[in-house]
This record gives structure tokens, sequence and C-alpha cells, in this order.
């Protein structure tokens, strides 16, 4: 502190005309602000840059800049890109998006991308062990080789700046690094994600053929990209065409074969998606598809198996597929799961089952397995819809067959029929009381079918 007496004289002094000496003051450096998608290493690599001068020499400083300008070079031109499309970027995924990626795959309609793919993973994936750590390279190549990244700004990206980010990933696509193709194969799955225009561009940006090669990858985590960015894609019409011809479909069977959980869950959807192009259903079904579809239906998740049972069901809508899915197997493990009620895949087993019951050889083995019996249980502790299945698939049984009318009746069938056809849907009620008339047939040709040889 300065005394009276000392100021007293300051201001003598000054009144004086003497001129005082300049005084300085401290004053602190202004705040630093980092924009989204620029980190503060590149921010300080900017402030250790000489004014208006690139690569100065003699500083001292030079080789620190250079490092620290490849940091995140176009992750922070992507977080630029994305403010100035106006778009708030959100920081996780709401509770409504998280419960629409785990809805039931029922139908058709609710194939919807990435079904399975945990996409919050991508944003802190851990680098492949044992890599040792190298000087981050310049320019895409740093780009394509950062596992992680924001995805809030790759799915936010504008529409205008997406084709060069496309052009950038389909050529990580070929790079002889493995981590670049891995990055390469995530960055497009998300960007196909969501929104069909990225779809079409993609796919006429050539990303089809590069990314098939992938699911033959030894790395997991790799394939597991590929296979679920082909799978957004094929969500799109056009882009089914195009890995088809660029054989994909024998691929896609060595995903479900040798894939990850998740990876053989996309793999069966992808089949999904390319099944609903009707000539594609036998060319599926030659390609071996079949076995492992329904070795995921025995092994597989829930998931899996729902993944499975609705992609089994597509394909099984023409004659060859149907046998080929009996002659793998299938007719067991789907018995198995009409009986377990309650687990929200007794419904689509028995909507296969009732498909492979219309020829003969799947009407056989489903006795074979004891699917009557499994059959007259649902029709008395299944819901409503599980009746209804029931009661067909037993119609199909029965229908033709006076050995499978005794077979039902011995498994005390008549009682929950009876009370399905006064209390059960309209179309329960209907088929109940059409099983019923070939209970009540006379049993004449008994004899009949059973001098025929086997």
């Amino acid at each position: 502190m300065v005394s009276l007496e000392r100021s007293r004289q300051m201001e003598s002094t000054v009144a004086a005309g003497v001129r005082m000496p300049p005084r300085y003051f401290y004053k602190p450096p202004s705040r630093v602000y980092r924009n989204v998608g620029r980190s503060m290493r590149t921010i300080r690599s900017n402030l250790y840059r000489a004014d208006g001068g690139e690569g100065e020499e003699g500083g001292g400083r030079s080789g620190f800049v250079t490092e620290n300008l490849t940091d995140s070079v176009m992750d922070m031109r992507l977080g630029e890109l994305a403010l100035r499309s106006g778009k708030t970027v959100r920081s996780s995924l709401t509770e409504e998006e998280m419960l629409e990626l785990a809805q039931d795959l029922s139908d058709v309609s609710s194939c919807s991308s990435d079904v399975s793919g945990e996409l919050q993973r991508l944003a802190c994936l851990p680098s492949p062990r044992g890599s040792p750590a190298k000087e981050e390279p310049e320019g895409w190549v740093g780009f394509l080789q950062r596992d992680s990244f924001s995805t809030e700004i790759i799915e936010h990206i504008s529409a205008e700046d997406l084709q060069p980010t496309v052009k950038l990933c389909v050529l990580g696509l070929k790079s002889p690094s493995a981590a670049v193709k891995r990055s390469a194969a995530a960055k497009l799955r998300l960007l196909a994600k969501d929104r069909s225009d990225n779809r079409a561009l993609i796919g006429e940006s050539g990303a089809v053929p590069a990314l098939i090669p992938l699911l033959r990858c030894s790395d997991a985590s790799t394939q597991e990209h590929a296979v679920t960015a082909l799978l957004n894609l094929s969500l799109l019409e056009e882009n089914r065409k195009l890995i088809t011809e660029a054989g994909g479909l024998k691929s896609l069977v060595y995903v479900l074969k040798t894939g990850t959980e998740i990876s053989k869950q996309n793999a069966a959807c992808t089949l999904l998606n390319l099944s609903l192009v009707e000539e594609n259903k036998a060319s599926i079904g030659a390609s071996g598809a079949i076995p492992p579809l329904v070795a995921l239906l025995i092994n597989g998740s829930e998931r899996g198996k729902k993944d499975a049972l609705t992609t089994l069901y597509k394909l099984c809508s023409i004659r060859q597929n149907k046998e080929k899915a009996v002659s793998a197997g299938a007719v067991k493990p789907l018995v198995t799961l009409v009986a377990e009620q309650g687990t929200g895949l007794a419904e689509k087993a028995m909507v296969v089952l009732s498909s492979l019951a219309s020829i003969e050889d799947g009407k056989e083995a489903v006795v074979e397995e004891g699917g009557i019996a499994a059959l007259v249980e649902a029709v008395v502790e299944g819901s409503g819809k599980g009746k209804e299945f029931a009661v067909l698939t037993l119609s199909q049984l029965c229908a033709d067959s006076v050995k499978n009318r005794g077979l039902l009746v011995r498994e005390g069938g008549i009682p929950p029929l009876v009370a399905l056809s006064q209390h059960g849907t309209a179309r329960a009620k209907q088929k109940a009381e059409a099983l019923l008339g070939y209970l009540r047939e006379p049993r004449s040709d008994a004899s009949a079918s059973s001098s025929h040889g086997r």
C-alpha cells in the first residue's frame, strides 16, 4: 500500500509539471474458447505459431507446432460444417431412440438400420492391442485412423459437404492400413444409418464393392462395421442390386458362420432386406444361408433368434428353401420355441413352422419332433395371436391325415379347440371349427391309409 505522505508527494510532483515514469500493470491473457470439433492441442498449436507465418524457422517450436496441427484437422472441419448447418448437436441418444433400436423385428417394416449395433460404443473404441504409438499422419489419413470421433458430427454433416466425406471414406476402405479400413467402414456405417439420401450417395460412390471384401476380414470389429454398413445401405432398394452383383451373398453367409453375435444378427437382417427382391430368395438359399440361419436360431441370443426367424420366414416363401430348412434341422428348434410361451418367440416360431408344414417333408418332421403336443399346449396357454397360429398349423397337419387327427385327439386337443371355437377371435373361431369338423369325419379311410407302405 502507498502511504498518505507518499501520495501527497506524488500529487505535488504532478502539480509542478514533473512527468512521472510510465506505470505498467499486469493484464491477464484473454480466455481461449474452443469450438465444437477442435481439440485444445490444435488451439495451442495456433497460439505457438508466429503471426502470418507457416513452418517458422529458428523459433525452436516448429516440430511441436507440426505435431499438434495434425491432431484433429478433419474433426475440426466436420465440426465447423455441423455448426454451419444450423443443427444442434446432441450429446447422447434419447430414451426413445434407444427403445426404437431395441424394438422387435416382427415383420419386414420393422427391420430398421443398425438394429443391434450398439452405436454408442463407436465414440470411444479402444485402439488395437499391440499397435505401437505413432505420430498421427497428416490430412485424411489422420482422420480415418482416428477410432475415437464424434458420432454427432458425422450424423449431422450438411448435404453439400457429404460427397467429399463419402469419397474420403471409400478411399479409406481400399487403404493398406487395417486401422484406416476399420475407421472408414465405421464412418460409412454412421452416415448410412438414418438418411435415405446418404444411402443413395454412398451406393453411387462405389462403397459397396469396397465394403464386401471386409466381410471376410479377420478383425472382428472391422467385419462388424462392414456388415452393419451394408445392412444400412440395403434399406435402399437400389443398393440391394449393388450388393448382390458385387458378390455379397456368399460373403454375408460367411459372416453368418464366423462373425460375432452382433455381426451374425446384422448379416441375417441384411439377407432379409435382400430377400425383398423376389428373385434373390432362390439365390440366397443356393448360397448356403439356410443352415447358418438355423444355427443362429439354435445358439443365438434372443435378438439373434428373432432375426433368424424373420429371415427364415421370408426365405421360406418358396418351396426349395422350405426343403432346405427342413433338411437343415429347422423344425426341432422351432417346436422347442413354440413350447416356450411368454418369450415373445413362440408366435414367430409358429408362423415359420406353419410355412414348413405346407410341404410333406415338413409335416412329417413337425409330427416326429412332437409338434402336435406343443401346438395343443399353445392353444391352451398361448396369446390370442398365438392361438390363431397354433390352430392354423394343426389344421395343416390334420387336413389330409387321419393319423395326425388321432394324435391330436390323444394329446387332449378337443376341449381347448371347443373352447376356442366359442371364445376365441373371429379367425381363431373359424379355424377351430374347421379343425373340429375334420375330427368329426368318419375314420373309414384309416385302414386304407395305414395299408400304404412308408
